[in-house]
């Protein structure tokens, strides 16, 4: 008996439940497969944070220079808050993209 992953909620379960005692999710025999799933589904869903993050990014820079010339007032505002949001949560998004693919399936 091990200690094994839950697909469903990541939480720590014995490999010889029948269900996860935390989500109630059935689990298989087949724990390689659905351990493989989630992986993929959250490389997924941090590629959309990243995606989301560069559109914010860009959208910051676009408000900045919009007109071709630099903003003023509260344009100015909106576009530095855009573009810091955007830039720092793409620097984390990444980061964590990379430290997910560390870890073994």
């Amino acid at each position: 008996m091990a200690l094994v992953e839950c697909p469903s909620c990541h939480k720590r379960i014995s490999s010889l439940a029948k269900s996860c005692p935390h989500c109630s999710s059935g689990l298989s025999g087949d724990n390689e497969s659905l351990n493989r799933i989630s992986h993929i589904k959250r490389t997924n869903q941090l590629m959309n944070q990243s995606f989301l993050a560069m559109t914010l990014f860009i959208a910051g820079v676009v408000l900045w220079f919009w007109g071709g010339e630099p903003a003023e007032g509260l344009r100015a505002n909106i576009a530095g808050i855009c573009f810091v949001f955007g830039f720092i949560g793409y620097l984390i998004a990444r980061i964590r993209i990379v430290l997910h693919k560390r870890k073994s399936i």
